[in-house]
């Protein structure tokens, strides 16, 4: 809900901006008394928010009535994961060394986790990796699970979710590599997409000490980029 002591042209574009992103993060998009539900207006304001933001290519209006992304989004999403990878690297980096393990940055994609960077420990030690680009079903892996951990509680929502949430991490085995454990960090910046740090690795006692690390590395890159 927007806050309503905002001045009438702020609100107006507040509520267009809840608007995008409650249609860019639903897997099969929304209705415009969808949309008004969540945004607590009536209907015909929904309408026009909607209408503005596919004017603007930024959403667009299907067969069915739902309204999803338009290709607008992609120049604009660009240019966001750009910047958010950016300021993720060199902390990426130094994760990778301090706990010898592959490390990475993930983002909400539809109902998908993707990964946006992956950095691999240096050295020539035994590791676990994946390419840039991968992705796999939210609510599977640590990556998976801290990404819905970052969003609102939906209700019926996995325990482990709940958890995540509650301990501001995730960990998980074997659910997305054979043999894999995953420890993944929420990381919710204002105005960029919902992330994720995540680890891999084969080794049981560095997953069991690298929610700490990962904690306090999300920490400083979410104060560098608010």
């Amino acid at each position: 809900m927007v806050d309503p002591s905002r001045a009438p042209g702020t609100q107006t574009l507040a509520r267009g901006l809840r608007a995008l992103q409650l249609v860019s993060t639903a897997a099969d998009g929304l209705s415009v008394q969808e949309v008004a539900g969540a945004l607590d207006v009536h209907r015909s304001i929904a309408s026009r928010l909607l209408s503005t933001l596919a004017d603007f290519h930024l959403v667009t209006r299907g067969g069915d009535g739902r309204y999803r992304t338009g290709t607008g989004l992609a120049a604009l999403a660009a240019g966001i994961h750009a910047t958010l990878r950016a300021a993720a690297d060199p902390v990426l980096h130094e994760l990778a060394a301090e706990l010898g393990a592959t490390v990475s940055l993930l983002v909400v994609e539809g109902g998908q986790a993707v990964a946006l960077s992956v950095v691999e420990p240096p050295g020539g030690v035994y590791r676990l990796s994946f390419r840039t680009g991968s992705r796999h079903p939210l609510g599977r892996g640590s990556a998976g699970v801290a990404l819905l951990a970052a969003q609102a509680p939906s209700p019926g929502e996995a325990a482990s979710v709940t958890e995540a949430r509650e301990r501001g991490f995730a960990a998980t085995f074997g659910e997305v590599e054979p043999g894999a454990y995953g420890v993944a960090v929420p990381l919710v910046v204002e105005g960029l997409p919902v992330a994720c740090l995540n680890l891999i690795t084969s080794r049981a006692e560095i997953a069991g000490h690298a929610a700490p690390a990962l904690v306090a590395a999300a920490e400083r890159l979410r104060a560098g980029l608010a």
